[in-house]
């Protein structure tokens, strides 16, 4: 690669090491998921957010699609995703890719929790989930049940936020 150039260091930023149950990182509780974020934006520079998802049986977002690309790392359990309409399970050791634009939604069809590492580019997203979902305490606390009403709250929130993070929350995936 002759004539390509690699910037300086840039020694305002800093090597960051990130754990789940770490004091301090955000756990969000979201359409019954608890997300940890263990990387965000401003630790990236804006490149990425790394979030570390705990997804209950019967768990996973809504079908939906957003102007980012996202991967997903099953560590533990099994998850159907759902890309285009067409469904898949997979399984621990996987990598699933989605990319920018394209309707996806995953869902705990099993009987155990799963938990997956979940790597969005570029950033932002967890500001996202952050502006539309709950504190809660650890990164297997379950969101409190929103009733009927709180739902609808939620779903229109969500929706209204979603422009602004480059994410449009869709009927069927």
């Amino acid at each position: 690669m002759s004539g390509t150039t690699i910037p300086n260091d840039d020694l305002t930023r800093s090597m960051v090491v990130a754990t789940a149950d770490e004091v301090g990182r955000p756990h969000i509780g979201l359409v019954g998921d608890t997300y940890t974020v263990l990387l965000s934006g401003k630790e990236t520079a804006g490149k990425y957010t790394l979030i570390d998802m705990h997804i209950p049986p019967g768990g996973g977002p809504p079908p939906h699609r957003h102007d980012f690309e996202e991967s997903f790392t099953l560590l533990e359990g099994e998850m159907e995703a759902t890309f285009r309409g067409e469904k898949k399970t997979v399984h621990a050791g996987e990598t699933l890719f989605v990319p920018a634009n394209a309707p996806h939604q995953f869902h705990n069809v099993s009987d155990k929790p799963a938990r997956l590492l979940c790597l969005c580019s570029p950033a932002g997203q967890e500001e996202f989930f952050a502006l539309v979902g709950v504190p809660v305490a650890t990164r297997t606390t379950p969101p409190p049940k929103l009733t009927a009403d709180e739902q609808k709250a939620f779903r229109a929130k969500a929706e209204s936020l979603a422009p602004k993070y480059k994410t449009e929350l869709l009927a069927h995936a």
